[in-house]
């Protein structure tokens, strides 16, 4: 197995939390489609393309993927409830473990804050100390190797927030 590289993004800025009657299906302000448009658009210009981009089901997650696909960074774009908020890093990791078996290299995700932040943090130092914090529309990049695990193995080779990335 190869090792893959992990880009990281935490969704573009939402509608206010209350204002939904299910937080589920809050959705991207229009500043929010317009910042993370930018921060796809920088990513194209950069050259990055995704083999896949695994989302979170919620409707402002599934938004910024479909931003990112929009942009050709993937033509292929898959739901996991593993990235929804409170998500279990183990269930991604299982299936992070069937999806390298196809000899891929290059994934991104698309999720929401703690759970990036705390996944991060794992993935590199082996535990979470809720250090870590994803800007909406950022980026973080990951090796992880191609050990059995990748806990407390994967090395961080990019953090930015998206008015690093945006004119």
């Amino acid at each position: 197995m190869a090792t893959i590289e992990l880009y990281m993004i935490r969704h573009g800025l939402a509608g206010q939390r209350g204002d939904y009657a299910n937080d589920d299906e809050r959705p991207l302000t229009g500043e929010g489609i317009h910042r993370t448009r930018k921060v796809a658009k920088r990513l194209y210009d950069l050259n990055i393309r995704f083999e896949l981009i695994l989302t979170s089901p919620l409707a402002r997650a599934r938004q910024t993927a479909e931003i990112l696909q929009s942009y050709k960074l993937s033509s292929q774009l898959e739901e996991s409830k593993a990235l929804a908020p409170g998500g279990e890093i183990n269930i991604w990791l299982s299936w992070l473990q069937q999806w390298r078996q196809s000899g891929k290299t290059c994934l991104a995700i698309v999720g929401h804050e703690p759970d990036l932040g705390e996944w991060a943090e794992t993935l590199v130092w082996g535990a979470s100390h809720q250090n870590l914090i994803f800007k909406k529309a950022g980026v973080m990049g990951l090796l992880l190797p191609d050990a059995e695990s990748p806990i407390g193995r994967s090395q961080m080779f990019w953090l930015s927030p998206p008015r690093l990335l945006v004119d």
